[in-house]
């Protein structure tokens, strides 16, 4: 990243933005700050920032409309700051289209980690490579070649992560894709001891594939190992 990346963070936490704000400094962003989520926009719609870091319960505004908005009109990486790590919240904020969720307390290490790895996937331009491997059954179709899901009849609206995450497990069967290979693979190497974080997305990828994603027969866990995409007869 030879160019200086703007980073826009969002929070009403008066310590944390001068935490942050210092923090991704010293890193070598431009950091701008916003305390509400009216603010915020503002600053995007002005400044067009690489990324935003923005938190959920806020005055005014809350981080679930502005990570709408945003999403109207940008793909840029938006990470949400969430208070609890199995909450609603977290799947609430990537159906909206949030790319990462950081769990409040976290190290600043760990943020800007993260912060670096979602840019130099958007510096990359370029998605996990996906070669002709289709699936079809009479309830879910899998055509990568053309990003097109269809669950019984219907086509699918997947992010790119979760796009991403679906194609390594419909590659790599029928063996198992392993955590470490799956987080590699589809996030980056700064997540790949994150096992909770994969299973989150495992959870939410089955929400919208899975006929019962309580039991599901598509995305299967081998205990200890990873995920197998299941073919049915």
């Amino acid at each position: 990243m030879d160019e200086k990346k703007t980073v826009l963070v969002i929070d009403d936490d008066d310590r944390l933005i001068r935490l942050l704000e210092y923090n991704l400094k010293q890193a070598g962003f431009t950091a701008l700050t916003a305390k509400d989520g009216q603010a915020g926009l503002r600053q995007f719609f002005e400044h067009k920032p690489n990324l935003i870091i923005l938190d959920i319960n806020m005055p005014t505004m809350d981080g679930w409309t502005v990570c709408q908005r945003v999403r109207e009109v940008s793909e840029a990486p938006i990470i949400m700051l969430t208070a609890q790590a199995q909450s609603d919240d977290i799947i609430k904020g990537l159906d909206l289209g949030a790319d990462d969720y950081v769990v409040k307390p976290f190290e600043v290490k760990e943020l800007l980690a993260r912060v670096r790895a979602n840019l130099r996937r958007v510096a990359a331009n370029a998605p996990v490579i996906h070669d002709s491997v289709t699936y079809s059954d009479a309830y879910l179709s899998i055509n990568l070649a053309e990003r097109r899901i269809i669950r019984d009849g219907e086509p699918v609206k997947l992010t790119k992560t979760e796009f991403n995450l679906l194609a390594e497990l419909v590659r790599t069967a029928p063996r198992v894709a392993t955590y470490r290979a799956l987080l590699e693979k589809v996030w980056g190497f700064e997540y790949i001891d994150d096992v909770d974080y994969l299973r989150v997305y495992v959870w939410h990828l089955r929400r919208k594939i899975e006929r019962d994603p309580n039991q599901p027969e598509y995305i299967a866990n081998e205990q200890g190992v990873g995920y197998r995409f299941e073919r049915q007869v």
